[in-house]
């Protein structure tokens, strides 16, 4: 036969005689068959982290047989070299808290652990999910220690390439600083900026998006491995709870630390809502760069035609030649995603009821979603787009010119009233002002002359 029955409190099951999962796994497979959405492996790695830091610890304390200690570690040690990852099949999306990931985990270290003894599979008497690979633990401090260990993970990532897009905007600054070209506020004609001084702009935006990512892991840092179901610390040792942390700091590289109150942490996720927060910030930012970037990108005939994006794929199916802004429009589709998700882990978090929050597995699934995806999209953004485009100084001058902005450096001289009626007069003409003014005798040639330089309205900034 391909299969062994396995037993729990419900009754028994059929499993397949080579899986290395057990009940627990097949049972909620079977009760959340939603989607082909697995746990992400980020999470998985972190939580066999988790595993093999208390296997080390209980055989230190001697708490544990050294021959199953050792097993469950050789046993995390294949899984987190990704030897096993079909086997983690629990969906994303979950009742219990993540309980049926925590038990994904427990028995597919155990059966591991067991293979590597020689045992058969599902022989939990020799090393059992809960009693061995479990001990000392309860899903309700593993997830959360877990999901904090998989996210300061993503974020380092994403504050990497925060700053590699930084880099990337400020050598624009520079490249463009004496490329002159029409402001706009609302759409409209504004004052004179230049090409340089607009990605200068973007590169702050991003500059505090970087800085905001790389201080939130300090928020992520503490932990409430150790304080079990509600954070009180039953069911598990003492000094497990204190060795456990720095076992899991060396493993990890980073500087956790066991939380002062275990319990809030057991309870309350305001801490991811604050991530997830800052995430939406630089999702904002993305999004208002990326739709300039389509606009001053419009065209390249109809529209602003001031840049041009790399041509990266045709653009449609009915019209040859058309090559569409690609890469922004997919950077805006993340931004809106990554919002969304931060919509949903406000809502989760805000959900929870007294000791615990039933709703950890959306909060998860949701965070490493837009980790990840800002990432991956950052540097696609910077190395396909950014780094790419190219400037048309000749579009960029000829909107200018054609503007009657400059009329606004009159303003403080000869009064805000007499320059909107100049503008009217000109009509759509930008070179009727100097004329205008010079015949109306309402200021002198040499001071008219250098108050219509395009430079003289930005001397503070360049």
């Amino acid at each position: 036969m391909n299969i062994r029955e396995e037993k729990d409190k419900i009754g028994s099951l059929s499993v397949e005689r080579d899986a290395l999962y057990g009940i627990q796994t097949v049972r909620a497979s079977n009760n959340f068959a939603i989607s082909n959405n697995h746990v992400r492996l980020e999470l998985v790695y972190a939580m066999v982290t988790i595993k093999k830091a208390a296997a080390m610890t209980h055989k230190e304390l001697k708490l544990l047989d050294d021959k199953i200690a050792s097993a469950i570690i050789e046993a995390c040690d294949r899984a987190l070299r990704g030897e096993v990852n079909d086997a983690f099949i629990t969906n994303a999306l979950q009742g219990g808290a993540g309980t049926s990931t925590n038990m994904n985990v427990n028995e597919v270290i155990a059966n591991l652990a067991l293979n590597h003894l020689g045992l058969p599979l599902g022989d939990y008497q020799s090393i059992h999910p809960l009693d061995h690979v479990n001990k000392g633990q309860s899903t309700n401090d593993v997830y959360p220690t877990a999901l904090r260990i998989a996210a300061i993970k993503e974020i380092r990532a994403l504050s990497d390439e925060c700053s590699k897009l930084q880099e990337s905007l400020q050598k624009k600054e520079l490249e463009y600083a004496d490329i002159l070209k029409l402001g706009r506020t609302e759409l409209m004609d504004a004052l004179p900026i230049t090409l340089g001084q607009e990605f200068g702009a973007y590169a702050q935006a991003i500059s505090r998006d970087r800085w905001r990512i790389y201080k939130v892991e300090e928020r992520l840092r503490q932990i409430n491995l150790g304080g079990t179901a509600v954070g009180t610390g039953s069911n598990t040792n003492r000094k497990f709870t204190y060795r456990v942390t720095d076992i899991l700091r060396e493993l990890t590289d980073m500087g956790l630390a066991r939380a002062e109150y275990p319990m809030d942490l057991t309870q309350n996720n305001d801490v991811f809502v604050e991530v997830s927060g800052l995430l939406k910030a630089l999702a904002v930012n993305l999004m208002k760069i990326s739709t300039d970037l389509r606009l001053m990108n419009s065209g390249p005939y109809g529209g602003f035609g001031e840049i041009t994006l790399e041509e990266l794929q045709a653009g449609s199916t009915i019209m040859p030649g058309k090559v569409n802004p690609v890469i922004p429009e997919m950077v805006t589709q993340v931004a809106i995603k990554v919002m969304s998700n931060d919509n949903a882990i406000t809502l989760c978090a805000a959900s929870g009821n007294f000791e615990l929050n039933a709703f950890m597995p959306l909060i998860a699934d949701s965070l490493l979603e837009s980790l990840s995806l800002l990432t991956h999209t950052l540097a696609i953004f910077r190395t396909k787009c950014i780094e790419t485009l190219t400037p048309n100084v000749e579009a960029c001058r000829a909107h200018l010119d054609r503007s009657l902005v400059l009329a606004t450096s009159l303003a403080p001289y000869i009064g805000y009233e007499n320059v909107a009626f100049l503008i009217k007069e000109c009509g759509s003409d930008a070179t009727k002002i100097r004329e205008l003014v010079l015949q109306k005798e309402l200021l002198d040639e040499q001071t008219l002359d250098k108050l219509l330089n395009y430079r003289h309205e930005m001397t503070y900034l360049v």
